[in-house]
Protein backbone atom coordinates (compact mmCIF):
# COMPACT_ATOMS: atom_id res chain seq x y z
CA UNK A 1 0.00 0.00 0.00
CA UNK A 2 1.14 3.25 -0.82
CA UNK A 3 1.19 6.52 1.65
CA UNK A 4 -1.86 7.59 0.81
CA UNK A 5 -5.19 5.36 1.03
CA UNK A 6 -6.91 4.92 -2.43
CA UNK A 7 -10.87 4.77 -2.02
CA UNK A 8 -13.04 2.97 -4.02
CA UNK A 9 -17.06 3.97 -3.50
CA UNK A 10 -19.59 1.50 -3.51
CA UNK A 11 -22.73 2.72 -4.90
CA UNK A 12 -23.90 5.67 -6.44
CA UNK A 13 -26.72 7.51 -4.01
CA UNK A 14 -26.63 10.93 -3.16
CA UNK A 15 -25.02 10.34 -0.02
CA UNK A 16 -22.21 8.67 -1.95
CA UNK A 17 -21.80 11.93 -4.02
CA UNK A 18 -21.60 14.18 -0.97
CA UNK A 19 -18.82 12.01 0.46
CA UNK A 20 -16.73 11.85 -3.03
CA UNK A 21 -17.25 15.40 -3.00
CA UNK A 22 -16.04 16.23 0.28
CA UNK A 23 -12.93 13.83 -0.19
CA UNK A 24 -11.91 14.86 -3.70
CA UNK A 25 -12.24 18.70 -2.50
CA UNK A 26 -9.90 17.75 0.37
CA UNK A 27 -7.10 16.38 -1.44
CA UNK A 28 -7.69 12.39 -0.59
CA UNK A 29 -7.28 9.73 -3.40
CA UNK A 30 -10.59 8.35 -5.02
CA UNK A 31 -9.64 5.33 -7.49
CA UNK A 32 -13.20 3.72 -8.56
CA UNK A 33 -16.83 3.36 -8.28
CA UNK A 34 -18.41 0.63 -8.20
CA UNK A 35 -22.34 -0.10 -8.76
CA UNK A 36 -24.38 -3.17 -9.66
CA UNK A 37 -25.16 -1.38 -13.80
CA UNK A 38 -21.82 -0.23 -14.86
CA UNK A 39 -23.72 2.76 -16.65
CA UNK A 40 -24.57 3.85 -13.24
CA UNK A 41 -20.59 3.95 -12.37
CA UNK A 42 -19.38 5.13 -15.75
CA UNK A 43 -21.85 8.25 -15.03
CA UNK A 44 -21.04 8.78 -11.30
CA UNK A 45 -17.44 8.68 -12.10
CA UNK A 46 -17.56 11.03 -15.26
CA UNK A 47 -19.03 13.68 -12.66
CA UNK A 48 -16.72 13.19 -10.46
CA UNK A 49 -13.82 12.49 -12.49
CA UNK A 50 -12.66 9.06 -11.35
CA UNK A 51 -10.70 7.08 -13.16
CA UNK A 52 -12.16 3.63 -13.09
CA UNK A 53 -15.71 2.15 -13.14
CA UNK A 54 -16.95 -1.16 -11.94
CA UNK A 55 -20.44 -2.97 -12.80
CA UNK A 56 -20.67 -4.81 -10.21
CA UNK A 57 -19.41 -4.56 -6.30
CA UNK A 58 -17.55 -7.40 -6.71
CA UNK A 59 -15.18 -6.28 -9.06
CA UNK A 60 -14.84 -3.01 -7.56
CA UNK A 61 -13.85 -4.93 -3.97
CA UNK A 62 -11.71 -6.99 -6.23
CA UNK A 63 -9.54 -4.06 -7.59
CA UNK A 64 -6.14 -4.34 -6.69
CA UNK A 65 -5.69 -0.69 -7.03
CA UNK A 66 -8.27 -0.18 -4.19
CA UNK A 67 -7.49 0.15 -0.47
CA UNK A 68 -10.47 1.31 1.58
CA UNK A 69 -14.20 0.99 0.83
CA UNK A 70 -17.36 3.58 1.47
CA UNK A 71 -20.26 1.07 1.95
CA UNK A 72 -23.31 3.66 0.89
CA UNK A 73 -25.68 1.10 -0.05
CA UNK A 74 -29.14 0.85 1.66
CA UNK A 75 -28.90 -0.54 5.45
CA UNK A 76 -30.08 -4.06 4.36
CA UNK A 77 -27.19 -3.91 2.27
CA UNK A 78 -24.56 -2.66 4.59
CA UNK A 79 -23.02 -5.91 5.81
CA UNK A 80 -23.07 -8.59 2.89
CA UNK A 81 -21.17 -5.73 1.15
CA UNK A 82 -19.09 -4.50 4.33
CA UNK A 83 -17.65 -8.36 4.26
CA UNK A 84 -17.36 -8.63 0.95
CA UNK A 85 -14.72 -5.43 1.11
CA UNK A 86 -13.10 -6.77 4.28
CA UNK A 87 -12.74 -10.73 2.46
CA UNK A 88 -11.01 -8.56 -0.39
CA UNK A 89 -8.47 -7.41 1.82
CA UNK A 90 -10.29 -3.40 2.11
CA UNK A 91 -10.59 -1.33 4.88
CA UNK A 92 -14.46 -0.36 5.23
CA UNK A 93 -16.31 2.95 6.32
CA UNK A 94 -19.94 1.54 6.47
CA UNK A 95 -23.00 4.16 6.49
CA UNK A 96 -24.54 4.38 9.58
CA UNK A 97 -26.56 2.82 11.07
CA UNK A 98 -23.94 0.39 10.43
CA UNK A 99 -25.81 -2.63 9.95
CA UNK A 100 -29.82 -3.24 10.88
CA UNK A 101 -29.30 -5.35 14.09
CA UNK A 102 -26.42 -6.31 16.12
CA UNK A 103 -25.43 -9.54 15.02
CA UNK A 104 -24.68 -8.03 11.72
CA UNK A 105 -22.44 -5.41 13.17
CA UNK A 106 -20.76 -8.32 15.30
CA UNK A 107 -20.29 -10.10 12.29
CA UNK A 108 -17.99 -6.97 10.43
CA UNK A 109 -16.14 -6.62 13.85
CA UNK A 110 -14.93 -9.86 14.28
CA UNK A 111 -14.14 -9.99 10.67
CA UNK A 112 -12.44 -6.86 10.65
CA UNK A 113 -10.39 -8.05 13.40
CA UNK A 114 -9.49 -11.35 12.24
CA UNK A 115 -8.18 -9.93 8.76
CA UNK A 116 -6.26 -6.82 11.04
CA UNK A 117 -8.65 -4.12 8.97
CA UNK A 118 -10.68 -1.31 9.73
CA UNK A 119 -13.91 -1.26 9.91
CA UNK A 120 -15.35 2.39 10.92
CA UNK A 121 -19.33 3.30 11.34
CA UNK A 122 -19.74 6.57 9.11
CA UNK A 123 -21.25 8.68 11.81
CA UNK A 124 -19.65 11.66 10.58
CA UNK A 125 -20.78 13.89 13.43
CA UNK A 126 -18.42 12.42 15.65
CA UNK A 127 -15.40 13.85 13.22
CA UNK A 128 -16.75 17.21 13.49
CA UNK A 129 -14.74 20.34 14.94
CA UNK A 130 -17.04 21.28 17.15
CA UNK A 131 -17.82 17.65 18.17
CA UNK A 132 -14.44 17.19 18.76
CA UNK A 133 -14.43 20.31 21.26
CA UNK A 134 -17.53 18.89 23.04
CA UNK A 135 -15.59 16.10 23.72
CA UNK A 136 -12.92 17.81 25.08
CA UNK A 137 -15.34 19.91 27.64
CA UNK A 138 -16.47 16.86 28.75
CA UNK A 139 -13.21 14.97 29.55
CA UNK A 140 -11.92 18.76 31.09
CA UNK A 141 -14.77 18.19 33.01
CA UNK A 142 -16.10 21.73 32.76
CA UNK A 143 -20.23 20.85 32.93
CA UNK A 144 -19.50 19.06 36.41
CA UNK A 145 -21.55 15.82 36.67
CA UNK A 146 -23.26 15.04 33.34
CA UNK A 147 -27.32 15.21 34.73
CA UNK A 148 -29.06 15.22 30.86
CA UNK A 149 -28.78 15.35 27.03
CA UNK A 150 -31.11 15.77 24.86
CA UNK A 151 -31.19 15.64 21.19
CA UNK A 152 -34.28 16.15 18.41
CA UNK A 153 -33.73 14.98 14.11
CA UNK A 154 -37.02 16.22 12.55
CA UNK A 155 -37.45 16.49 9.09
CA UNK A 156 -40.44 16.60 6.51
CA UNK A 157 -39.43 13.92 3.61
CA UNK A 158 -41.61 12.47 1.22
CA UNK A 159 -45.13 10.50 2.52
CA UNK A 160 -44.72 8.09 -0.80
CA UNK A 161 -45.04 4.85 0.53
CA UNK A 162 -42.62 3.40 -2.33
CA UNK A 163 -40.21 5.89 -1.06
CA UNK A 164 -36.93 4.07 0.05
CA UNK A 165 -37.16 6.10 3.40
CA UNK A 166 -40.51 4.07 4.19
CA UNK A 167 -39.74 1.04 2.42
CA UNK A 168 -39.30 -1.52 5.49
CA UNK A 169 -37.50 -3.66 2.82
CA UNK A 170 -34.44 -1.25 2.34
CA UNK A 171 -34.68 -0.21 6.21
CA UNK A 172 -36.83 2.90 5.84
CA UNK A 173 -38.14 4.63 8.78
CA UNK A 174 -37.10 6.65 10.78
CA UNK A 175 -34.81 4.78 13.56
CA UNK A 176 -32.08 3.99 11.08
CA UNK A 177 -32.17 7.23 8.76
CA UNK A 178 -32.67 9.64 11.36
CA UNK A 179 -32.88 8.21 14.55
CA UNK A 180 -29.14 6.82 14.65
CA UNK A 181 -27.98 10.11 15.09
CA UNK A 182 -29.44 11.52 18.15
CA UNK A 183 -28.51 8.06 19.89
CA UNK A 184 -25.33 8.04 18.64
CA UNK A 185 -24.83 11.31 20.31
CA UNK A 186 -26.39 9.87 24.01
CA UNK A 187 -23.77 6.99 23.38
CA UNK A 188 -20.99 9.81 22.46
CA UNK A 189 -21.76 11.65 25.90
CA UNK A 190 -23.04 9.19 28.33
CA UNK A 191 -22.32 5.83 27.04
CA UNK A 192 -24.71 2.93 27.04
CA UNK A 193 -28.06 2.83 28.96
CA UNK A 194 -28.73 1.22 32.19
CA UNK A 195 -32.21 1.48 30.71
CA UNK A 196 -34.39 1.86 27.17
CA UNK A 197 -37.65 2.92 26.74
CA UNK A 198 -39.46 3.84 23.09
CA UNK A 199 -42.40 4.97 21.75
CA UNK A 200 -43.27 5.06 18.08
CA UNK A 201 -45.75 6.05 15.17
CA UNK A 202 -45.89 4.26 12.36
CA UNK A 203 -46.74 4.72 8.47
CA UNK A 204 -50.35 3.89 8.24
CA UNK A 205 -49.54 2.25 4.58
CA UNK A 206 -45.86 0.48 5.22
CA UNK A 207 -45.53 0.16 9.12
CA UNK A 208 -42.02 1.99 8.95
CA UNK A 209 -41.58 4.33 11.97
CA UNK A 210 -42.48 8.02 11.48
CA UNK A 211 -42.09 9.24 14.66
CA UNK A 212 -39.15 8.15 17.47
CA UNK A 213 -38.94 8.64 21.11
CA UNK A 214 -36.47 7.57 22.94
CA UNK A 215 -35.84 7.56 27.48
CA UNK A 216 -32.63 6.14 28.34
CA UNK A 217 -31.16 5.99 32.16
CA UNK A 218 -27.67 5.59 33.33
CA UNK A 219 -25.61 4.25 36.12
CA UNK A 220 -24.41 7.64 36.96
CA UNK A 221 -28.70 8.97 37.11
CA UNK A 222 -28.21 10.84 34.17
CA UNK A 223 -31.23 10.82 31.90
CA UNK A 224 -30.87 11.43 27.63
CA UNK A 225 -34.29 11.89 26.05
CA UNK A 226 -34.12 11.90 21.50
CA UNK A 227 -36.96 12.32 19.17
CA UNK A 228 -36.48 11.97 15.76
CA UNK A 229 -39.33 11.98 12.55
CA UNK A 230 -39.52 11.69 8.95
CA UNK A 231 -42.90 14.13 8.65
CA UNK A 232 -42.24 16.95 10.99
CA UNK A 233 -39.73 19.40 10.54
CA UNK A 234 -37.90 20.70 13.39
CA UNK A 235 -35.21 22.77 15.16
CA UNK A 236 -32.73 19.91 14.99
CA UNK A 237 -31.06 21.74 18.42
CA UNK A 238 -29.15 19.39 21.31
CA UNK A 239 -27.98 20.03 24.90
CA UNK A 240 -25.67 18.97 27.66
CA UNK A 241 -26.92 20.10 30.90
CA UNK A 242 -24.34 19.50 33.75
CA UNK A 243 -24.04 19.79 37.76
CA UNK A 244 -21.78 23.35 36.52
CA UNK A 245 -22.92 24.58 33.58
CA UNK A 246 -24.36 23.08 29.92
CA UNK A 247 -23.87 23.12 26.50
CA UNK A 248 -26.37 24.50 23.49
CA UNK A 249 -25.54 22.97 20.21
CA UNK A 250 -27.16 25.35 17.59
CA UNK A 251 -29.14 24.22 14.59
CA UNK A 252 -28.12 21.69 12.32
CA UNK A 253 -26.60 20.32 15.83
CA UNK A 254 -24.78 16.71 13.43
CA UNK A 255 -23.71 19.01 10.75
CA UNK A 256 -21.24 22.05 10.92
CA UNK A 257 -22.95 24.21 13.47
CA UNK A 258 -21.56 26.74 16.58
CA UNK A 259 -22.73 25.78 20.21
CA UNK A 260 -22.37 27.74 23.51
CA UNK A 261 -20.98 27.04 26.84
CA UNK A 262 -22.71 28.58 29.94
CA UNK A 263 -21.12 28.27 33.18
CA UNK A 264 -23.90 28.09 36.28
CA UNK A 265 -27.36 29.57 34.62
CA UNK A 266 -27.07 32.14 32.23
CA UNK A 267 -23.22 32.78 32.36
CA UNK A 268 -21.71 32.86 28.54
CA UNK A 269 -18.15 31.69 28.57
CA UNK A 270 -17.71 29.83 25.28
CA UNK A 271 -18.68 30.46 21.89
CA UNK A 272 -17.55 28.08 19.61
CA UNK A 273 -18.00 28.71 15.85
CA UNK A 274 -17.38 25.87 12.94
CA UNK A 275 -15.00 26.85 10.03
CA UNK A 276 -15.82 24.08 7.98
CA UNK A 277 -14.85 23.42 4.22
CA UNK A 278 -17.48 21.96 2.02
CA UNK A 279 -20.35 19.36 4.16
CA UNK A 280 -17.86 17.98 6.52
CA UNK A 281 -17.85 14.42 5.45
CA UNK A 282 -13.51 14.53 5.07
CA UNK A 283 -13.08 14.33 8.65
CA UNK A 284 -14.06 10.65 8.86
CA UNK A 285 -11.95 9.59 6.00
CA UNK A 286 -9.04 11.21 7.23
CA UNK A 287 -9.38 9.24 11.00
CA UNK A 288 -9.42 5.52 9.08
CA UNK A 289 -6.69 6.81 6.91
CA UNK A 290 -4.87 8.21 10.18
CA UNK A 291 -5.41 4.36 11.71
CA UNK A 292 -4.25 2.96 8.17
CA UNK A 293 -0.87 5.11 8.53
CA UNK A 294 -0.32 3.64 12.35
CA UNK A 295 -1.52 -0.11 11.85
CA UNK A 296 -4.34 0.50 14.14
CA UNK A 297 -7.89 -0.91 13.74
CA UNK A 298 -9.89 0.71 15.95
CA UNK A 299 -10.08 4.58 17.62
CA UNK A 300 -11.68 5.55 21.02
CA UNK A 301 -13.97 8.08 18.95
CA UNK A 302 -16.32 5.48 17.66
CA UNK A 303 -15.10 2.06 17.78
CA UNK A 304 -16.77 -1.83 16.20
CA UNK A 305 -17.54 -1.88 19.81
CA UNK A 306 -19.29 1.09 19.97
CA UNK A 307 -21.13 0.36 16.86
CA UNK A 308 -21.87 -3.02 18.50
CA UNK A 309 -23.52 -1.14 21.37
CA UNK A 310 -25.10 1.04 19.49
CA UNK A 311 -26.99 -1.40 17.69
CA UNK A 312 -28.44 -3.58 20.61
CA UNK A 313 -29.90 -0.70 21.74
CA UNK A 314 -31.68 -0.49 18.61
CA UNK A 315 -32.82 -3.73 18.64
CA UNK A 316 -34.36 -3.45 21.99
CA UNK A 317 -35.87 -0.01 20.41
CA UNK A 318 -37.29 -2.22 17.56
CA UNK A 319 -38.62 -5.27 20.09
CA UNK A 320 -40.46 -1.99 22.48
CA UNK A 321 -42.17 -0.88 19.06
CA UNK A 322 -42.73 -3.73 17.38
CA UNK A 323 -40.68 -2.96 14.10
CA UNK A 324 -39.03 -5.90 12.59
CA UNK A 325 -37.51 -5.15 8.51
CA UNK A 326 -38.51 -8.33 5.93
CA UNK A 327 -35.54 -11.28 5.19
CA UNK A 328 -33.74 -10.18 8.45
CA UNK A 329 -30.97 -12.43 9.86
Amino acid sequence: MGEQVRWGILATGGIAANFTGDLLKHGHAVGAVGSRRLESAQAFAEKHGIGRAHGSYEELCADPEIDAIYVATPHPMHAKNAKLALSNGKHVLVEKSFTVNAAEAQAIADLAAERGLVAMEAMWTRYLPHMVRIREILAEGLLGEVRSVVAEHLQDLPDDPAHRLNDLKLGGGALLDLGIYPISFTFDVLGAPKTIAAAARMHEDTGADRTLATLFTYESGAISQTISASDTAGRNIAAIHGTDGRIEIDKTWYAPTTFRRYLGKDELVETYESKVSGRGMQYQAAELERLVAAGEIANDILPPAQSVAIMQCLDTIRDQIGLSYPGEH
